[in-house]
């Protein structure tokens, strides 16, 4: 059987598996992310592809990159976290992997596994046609499915609702701007406002503080998911009032898009009710004219961390 290959390129690690028809991963590997070297970053890729290529016979790759991919799904424009400016990672990669390779951004990649295997498949078995993705991980990325295609824009830069502007004069953002999205809904901004309520006076950040070793800056996402399981008010509520800004945020890019699901992935959400359950209520409260039109439930993607690379490879299929 033929099969496609879908790599995850990420700041630290780059995910490879090969993907059967069913999104199914039936073998994957890992390479570390040479960030310095866009030709490390092809040769890395290029190792990780021959390997699985030993086991099942592969026709196409798909690569799901973190950064800004052009219109033909061919030059990433920009990475923050890689050396890719205006980088041709398509004409590289197919030059040394001999096969055909398209290239689509991180959370797009993602959007489409999900719709096509994952939180957007309704109860009948067949994707839902119009989809939001919102992956809240270390920032707050979106991919968008219309009419069952995947939605792109003019340069190939749509559904970058991380850098929406949410509250105008706001926390400033690596993208230059200021109060954008991903300031409020990401898990930056949990442990931003996490490491800030341990470094106050009041003792209901101390759980957390003692969790970390007494070590403010040991304070990271996963701790505070852990805790708030654990019942620790302090970090129930943080995460609270993370859910809270992502019901916002979803209601206003529903208002734009009116998708039939909107769907939650990224590291984050692996809090689950603790995030979703407040999300809902704000979005409830906030969506326009929210009596009188469809909802769009909140779902959990299903997927994981496999959603870029199952994605990715499927997407490759088309070629």
């Amino acid at each position: 059987m033929a099969h496609t290959v879908g790599i995850d390129i990420g700041g630290t690690k780059i995910a490879a598996g090969v993907v059967d028809e069913q999104g199914v991963v039936v073998a994957r590997t890992r390479r570390e992310t040479p960030a310095k070297a866009p030709a490390d970053i092809r040769a890395a890729v290029a190792d990780a592809v021959a390997e699985l290529a030993t086991t099942h016979t592969v026709t196409a790759v798909g690569v799901a990159a973190a950064g800004f991919v052009d219109a033909a799904r061919s030059t990433v424009v920009f990475a923050p976290n890689l050396a890719w400016r205006d980088e041709p990672l398509r004409a590289g990669l197919e030059a040394v992997l001999e096969r055909p390779v398209v290239v689509e951004n991180d959370a797009n990649a993602a959007a489409w596994g999900e719709y096509r295997f994952g939180g957007a498949v309704g109860g009948d078995g067949a994707p839902v046609d119009d989809v939001l993705l919102l992956t809240v991980g270390t920032g707050l990325g979106g991919g968008i499915i219309a009419g069952g295609h995947l939605q792109r824009g003019a340069h190939g830069a749509a559904a970058e609702v991380g850098h929406a502007r949410a509250v105008p004069g706001g926390h400033p953002c690596g993208c230059g701007q200021r109060g954008c999205w991903e300031q409020y809904v990401s898990g930056s901004a949990l442990v931003r406002e996490a490491r800030a309520l341990v470094r106050g006076a009041e003792a209901p950040g101390k759980p957390l503080l003692d969790a970390a070793g007494g070590e403010v800056d040991a304070i990271d996402g996963p701790l505070v998911t852990r805790l708030a399981v654990e019942g620790d008010p302090a970090a129930v509520q943080l995460l609270a009032e993370l859910g809270r800004w992502l019901g916002e945020c979803a209601a206003s890019l529903v208002a734009v898009l009116d998708p039939a699901v909107v769907v939650v992935g990224g590291g984050v959400s692996a809090a689950g009710d603790l995030l979703l359950a407040p999300a809902r209520e704000s979005f409830a409260a906030s969506l326009s004219g929210g009596g009188h039109r469809a909802p769009a439930p909140l779902r959990l993607a299903e997927l994981g961390n496999d959603a870029g690379m199952i994605g990715a490879a499927d997407l490759a299929r088309t070629l």
